[in-house]
């Protein structure tokens, strides 16, 4: 069965095509120019990143500059910005980063309410604080706080606690599906509240979990794997996503990066 939808109609994707530095991460060590260059030969105009390991940030953004590709999008460590929020600013004005996420929430065994509602105090202190910088703070889901809660999850929790001018989200196609949510509807449930995507596809078949964590392999090319990919993209645009990142952790994402491209152009509405 194939979700691709084969309509006259007009493509649903129409903005520039970004990537997860992430996706790079054996190559940056081994030169951050030619890295570039690969990037910008797979029609990538927009990168979520940071500073890259073996080059001053200042070098970084001139190298952007030169190859057309801005860092849109900074990660942070949730640890060190709940410390201080100095470093990202600073980084997100010299690379021209208008957008931080944070990834993960550390936590032992199954994520609790305990941590959620640290991680909302958390949340609502750095985002007032990237606000008056003038960045957009956002939190990537990772698929551990889908825990039951309530009548919900502890994703709902730390949505509905969170102060909405000061904490967007980030989602993550995969790390939603994973656990057993649909992207599409949670988009369309928090339309105001999604700012960034990571467009990924989960392989047919994999057992999905609560515990934020698959093998790389299953990360597959978007279109070939059991997510709705085009239905992801319609609510996507309904809501007014921002930035789409394409993160393809797997061995083989040199191979796939074109056809998820490919795929994503030719969805029509």
């Amino acid at each position: 069965m194939s979700f691709q939808s084969f309509g006259q109609g007009k493509p649903v994707y129409t903005k520039p095509i970004g990537l997860q530095a992430y996706t790079f991460r054996g190559s940056w060590g081994k030169g951050i120019e030619a890295t570039l260059d690969t990037i910008k030969s797979l029609g990538v105009t927009e990168l979520e990143g940071g500073p890259i390991k073996g080059m001053t940030t200042e070098e970084l953004r001139k190298q952007l500059d030169k190859r057309g590709i801005k860092m849109v999008s900074i990660g942070a460590d949730y640890k060190l910005i709940s410390e201080s929020t100095a470093e990202t600013i600073k980084n997100c004005k010299i690379l021209g980063a208008t957008f931080v996420m944070v990834p993960w929430i550390p936590h032992k065994g199954a994520f609790d309410l305990a941590t959620a509602k640290q991680a909302v105090a958390d949340f609502n202190k750095v985002g007032k604080e990237l606000k008056e910088a003038g960045i957009t703070f956002t939190y990537h889901n990772h698929g551990y706080e889908f825990e039951p809660y309530e009548d919900g999850t502890l994703f709902d929790y730390i949505v509905k606690n969170t102060n909405p001018e000061y904490v967007s989200f980030e989602m993550d196609v995969l790390w939603t599906a994973f656990p057993g949510q649909d992207p599409a509807k949670l988009l369309l449930k928090y339309p105001t509240r999604w700012k960034l995507m990571h467009l990924k596809d989960l392989r047919k078949g994999v057992e999905g979990n609560l515990s934020g964590g698959t093998p790389t392999t299953n990360d597959v090319a978007l279109g070939t794997g059991s997510i709705d990919i085009p239905a992801v993209l319609k609510a996507a645009k309904k809501v007014g996503i921002v930035h789409y990142f394409i993160e393809d952790e797997s061995p083989s994402y040199l191979k796939q990066i074109p056809q998820t491209v490919a795929f994503v152009k030719s969805v029509k509405e």
